[in-house]
């Protein structure tokens, strides 16, 4: 297994497929995962295999690394499009997070005050007044919506919480009043001798009424790019991701394929 594991609190910039040249940053520990999901298809492994052992990143370790970093590039000449949150998990466990992103846009205006500042979120945090009023002073909260059945959720997801469900997660994204951008993962193959496909009509009729009740300011689809920890998983093809991107675009939304 080929998945990955960021060691650095900062990395990159690396040219990302949906956001351009991006930094990141990474808020979990650099020896392992932390996340509220065990994704079938996380470019990390799953929690099992890439259990932790050291310390979160305290938020004055986030804002010297940041700064040294943007410093270094701003010499270069080059700079970042954005400043992307994601790395080993869910970056909005991290118990500082609304002050991290405070010193974020502090720097980014000084330094890189043309790029955007984004976090990739499975959503599962949200219930947190204080990561909500981070992500809404940031310009990209992109958040996860791979399926709209408790079921499918379960089975490419696992949240580690038993009880976390579409009706809970739909009401949530809605509260962003469309300030949000939705991110789904279409797949196919097998896990755990089921079937597992979440381009069934009953799903993607679903995802775009969930798309409707969001109303989101983007909507973000992709497919398996990297090496999977189920080995058992298959890319959708592009022309069929195209097809369900433009029934979204339809509806009136704007839409990004990642094939």
């Amino acid at each position: 297994m080929s998945t990955r594991i960021f060691h650095e609190i900062i990395y990159g910039p690396v040219h990302s497929r949906r956001l351009g040249v991006s930094l990141g940053v990474n808020l979990l520990p650099p020896d392992g995962k932390l996340c509220t999901f065990d994704c079938i298809y996380c470019e990390c492994g799953r929690n099992a295999e890439r259990r932790t052992h050291t310390k979160l990143p305290s938020r004055e370790e986030v804002k010297a690394a940041l700064v040294q970093k943007l410093t270094e590039m701003k010499a270069e000449g080059i700079l970042p499009n954005v400043i992307t949150f994601a790395g080993n998990g869910e970056p909005t466990m991290h118990p500082e997070f609304e002050g991290i992103i405070d010193d974020t846009i502090i720097a980014r205006n000084e330094f890189a005050p043309n790029a955007k500042i984004a976090v990739l979120s499975n959503s599962t945090t949200l219930d947190k007044a204080s990561v909500f009023r981070a992500l809404n002073r940031i310009e990209d909260n992109i958040m996860k919506l791979d399926s709209v059945l408790d079921s499918r959720i379960q089975q490419m997801n696992a949240p580690n919480v038993s009880t976390f469900n579409f009706t809970h997660l739909l009401k949530q994204l809605c509260q962003f009043n469309g300030n949000i951008i939705i991110q789904t993962m279409f797949l196919r193959g097998e896990v755990g001798g089921a079937k597992v496909d979440n381009t069934t009509e009953e799903e993607i009729s679903g995802w775009l009424q969930a798309l409707k009740q969001i109303n989101p300011k983007q909507v973000m689809i992709y497919t398996i790019d990297r090496e999977t920890p189920v080995q058992t998983l298959y890319k959708v093809p592009r022309e069929e991701m195209e097809k369900i991107a433009d029934r979204a675009r339809t509806l009136g939304f704007a839409v990004s394929v990642s094939a």
